[in-house]
């Protein structure tokens, strides 16, 4: 690779949730919804799309945008936003763009003849006699589709069950003729939503939105986005259509679940609402998803992690890492900077973005300034980790820091561990680097930062030496 790649694997000012990789050709692209940096709802931006060579996941590439916000007849004026969209191949060759606004339940549908050109609108799924799918009598609103054509024919899974709300009865599925948009086969239950799911392997972890699929072999795997919101789950079936069978965590945004460094009930960065999906790229499994940033829900950004398939096709959950996409362990030596921090908590361990005076990763600036980010606000107590690094004679660790601080930051190679760096710090309005004595042990290392102190401390980059 040209470059070291690390989560999140796209630029720090850049915001692409819910993203769903495909490779098509010799190049992974990723589409998503778009946030805004200091964003104040969901999906703020038009369409764009980022894509790397499959050989190179460090070098990602803007490709512009592919589908502006107003180009739906039904948002001419833009006032609503497009929600996490999803792409197939039709029969014809051509890209099919699938998506929802943000204010009505029906799908629209978009097309181009490339993977990342000019999308144009296409049309709506409706039934045979042209109702649109979703506003006919007995119909669940529609929400963040995900879909996968083979031999002609298109499967649509789509659905949102918030908890409380028995209207909704969980994700379903439909086929499409290859025209794209005429549906042949009536909704169809799949999964089932957390109010009719007690009793069943879903429970606990019952459908909630961001419906994926894929096909790994001759296995069809639904991703979805659990009841909790922070966790993306799986479920397998040998038929597109039903048989499903519940089979676990992919990954946690918030690392619950994961035990080893912590207790596995313990939160160690802070959750929110989640959306990706599996691939395979090169004979290696990814799953991608995105975290939560500036201590908001509105401004997320995509990550990845390398899953490991079992014989029987199963996947154990992952943690949350720095380094998803690098293919290992980081170097052990040179600069990094503090956004790559795939942990963040204080003593209070909180689960979800959001409470007040949380750390967070942020930027200066506003929004399309390609400023790089930092952590602010790091009060007393608060931990920065990050993982892994393979480490190799380092005896000095440094940082850059400002703000009306003072006090020290502690390093460790886990939360709890001795401490094996302390790097006193001083109030500065500008960054400023500061250096300490390291005993960091030669092999695989996570390494936490934890500030003891006063004021608040802003983080920006740290030095193996």
């Amino acid at each position: 690779m040209k470059k070291q790649a690390f989560n999140p694997y796209l630029p720090s000012w850049e915001y692409i949730p819910d993203g769903e990789p495909y490779v098509f050709g010799d190049r992974v692209y990723v589409y998503g919804s778009h946030d805004f940096f200091n964003g104040y709802v969901f999906c703020m931006g038009d369409y764009v799309c980022w894509s790397a060579p499959v050989n190179d996941l460090s070098d990602w590439r803007y490709e512009g945008v592919i589908y502006p916000r107003n180009a739906d007849p039904k948002n001419k004026e833009g006032k609503m936003c497009l929600y996490a969209p999803d792409v197939t191949v039709g029969p014809d060759g051509r890209y099919y763009l699938y998506y929802v606004l943000d204010k009505i339940s029906i799908i629209s549908v978009a097309v181009c003849d490339t993977p990342a050109g000019k999308y144009e609108f296409y049309g709506y799924v409706h039934y045979a006699d042209g109702t649109l799918l979703g506003e006919r009598d007995g119909d669940e609103p529609q929400f963040d589709p995900g879909v996968i054509t083979e031999n002609g024919v298109t499967y649509l899974y789509s659905g949102f069950c918030g908890r409380g709300d028995k209207s909704r009865t969980g994700a379903k599925v439909i086929t499409l003729a290859e025209d794209m948009l005429t549906v042949t086969r009536e909704p169809q239950l799949v999964m089932y939503g957390s109010e009719y799911s007690k009793g069943t392997d879903y429970e606990g972890h019952a459908f909630f939105e961001a419906s994926s699929i894929r096909k790994f072999g001759d296995k069809y795997y639904f991703i979805y986005s659990s009841e909790v919101m922070h966790e993306l789950c799986y479920a397998i079936s040998d038929n597109p259509l039903d048989g499903f069978e519940y089979k676990g965590v992919l990954v946690s945004n918030a690392d619950m679940h994961i035990g080893g460094y912590k207790d596995a009930e313990v939160p160690s960065a802070y959750g929110g609402n989640n959306h990706g999906s599996a691939i395979m790229i090169n004979g290696e499994y990814y799953i991608f998803y995105h975290r939560q940033t500036n201590n908001t829900w509105f401004s997320r950004q995509g990550c990845a992690e390398k899953l490991t398939m079992n014989p029987d096709g199963t996947f154990d959950q992952v943690q949350i890492t720095s380094c998803g996409l690098n293919g290992g362990a980081l170097a052990g030596k040179g600069e990094y900077p503090a956004y790559i921090a795939c942990n963040l908590f204080t003593p209070k361990h909180d689960l979800y973005a959001g409470s007040e005076g949380a750390p967070r990763i942020t930027q200066d600036g506003k929004d399309g300034d390609e400023i790089p980010a930092h952590i602010a606000n790091i009060t007393d107590g608060t931990t920065a980790g990050f993982k892994f690094f393979d480490c190799k004679g380092v005896t000095s660790v440094s940082i850059f820091t400002r703000g009306y601080d003072d006090g020290k930051f502690e390093v460790r190679t886990s939360p709890d561990g001795k401490v094996l760096a302390s790097i006193d710090i001083v109030s500065s309005n500008v960054w400023e680097k500061f250096t300490a004595k390291a005993e960091i042990p030669d092999g695989i290392n996570a390494l936490y930062f934890t500030y003891r102190g006063n004021g608040n401390a802003m983080f920006r980059s740290f030095v193996l030496e």
